[in-house]
């Protein structure tokens, strides 16, 4: 599972022209879902994304997290993430879940961040969206859970 993370002052998502999601202070997440992707990746990055420390503290050193921060989350589907240019000029997306899988993660994603103490909004899974944001900083992070320890067994 991959994420984009950008620090921003705000954002929304729009669908047929109607809002789906904005936010104002906080963190536009982009997610891509893997194949390989399960319950324990998402697990991962909802506790990485909630605890990420990101905003300006009293100093103005990136030290507070979301939730320090006063902030909101805005989630929108990417499975554009997984585009594997290696070969030739066209992405191939193989790596990416099949959409019937990623609907369940995604689903699964933004259920753990809405038990969080953060408000959350999102685009809408499958749909073509436009996102509007006004970046802070800039501030843009890539975090993917392939890295993350594996429990052996």
């Amino acid at each position: 599972m991959k994420l984009v993370i950008q620090r921003v002052k705000e954002a929304s998502v729009r669908v047929n022209d109607d809002v789906t999601g904005a936010i104002r202070t906080g963190l536009l997440v982009f997610v891509g879902i893997a194949r390989t992707d399960t319950h324990e990746d998402v697990d991962y990055l909802v506790d990485k994304l909630i605890g990420l420390r990101v905003f300006p503290d009293e100093n103005g050193k990136m030290n507070r997290n979301v939730v320090e921060a006063r902030g909101s989350v805005l989630v929108v589907s990417q499975f554009t993430l997984y585009g594997d240019c290696r070969r030739g000029k066209r992405p191939s997306f193989d790596e990416a879940a099949p959409p019937d899988e990623a609907i369940a993660l995604y689903s699964y994603f933004l259920g753990q961040i809405r038990r969080g103490p953060v408000p959350v909004e999102s685009g809408v899974f499958q749909a073509s969206m436009q996102v509007h944001l006004v970046n802070d900083g800039p501030v843009t992070i890539l975090i993917d859970s392939g890295g993350r320890p594996r429990r052996d067994g």
